[in-house]
């Protein structure tokens, strides 16, 4: 060891000492996050407001805290809310266990499950911190109808999936989901340029 490398080690403390400390006024001014920050959860929907969670469970194996919940019940004719055979009946993800890893939107073959860039996620009742599938799921947008309902966007699941997404939608080309013209939404859809593939119920992860 050199005569020289104590005073170098304390030559960083000593020039740190002499430097403005950094302020941030929060929540007064909160700081934007990295696009593709991981933050609170958030379950997507198809353009015209179908779920995209099929129920499989497949983000509850991959959670390696064990946080995520699903319960999977069969969709019907009457009942609709997935385009699949299943949807998720019961969907929660526990903020005390969860440690906003990622792998749980990895796992998701539909796409269903995202983060958002929402990081204040403080609480003081340990209960709140069980979000449900009402807290979770991405709200209704222009053009999306609260299911259940039929499907709008194909015939299948498959047609959900592999249909052009720079196909026009449904209601873009004659009618709203509910088959009645509203030239109001038809304007509101344009200004806002709903995806075809839902990807603008998706925030940045």
């Amino acid at each position: 060891m050199g005569i020289l490398d104590p005073y170098k080690g304390f030559g960083v403390t000593f020039s740190t000492m002499f430097k403005k400390p950094t302020t941030e006024q929060y929540p007064e001014q909160k700081k934007e996050t990295a696009p593709r920050f991981h933050g609170r959860h958030q379950l997507n929907r198809h353009p015209d407001g179908l779920e995209k969670c099929v129920g499989c469970e497949l983000c509850a194996w991959a959670c390696p805290a064990d946080a995520i919940y699903v319960e999977g019940a069969d969709n019907t004719d009457e009942e609709r809310f997935s385009p699949g055979e299943r949807y998720g009946r019961v969907y929660q993800i526990n903020y005390l266990r969860c440690i906003l890893c990622g792998l749980c939107i990895e796992a998701c073959p539909t796409r269903a499950l995202t983060m958002s860039n929402d990081y204040e996620l403080a609480d003081d009742s340990r209960n709140d911190l069980i979000f449900t599938k009402e807290q979770l799921l991405a709200p209704l947008q222009a053009g999306m109808e609260s299911p259940p309902h039929p499907m709008r966007l194909g015939e299948s699941e498959t047609d959900y999936y592999t249909r052009d997404p720079d196909a026009p939608l449904p209601w873009q080309v004659g009618g709203s989901p509910a088959g009645e013209a509203d030239e109001a939404g038809e304007a509101e859809r344009a200004a806002n340029k709903v995806p075809a593939h839902g990807a603008g119920s998706e925030r940045p992860r």
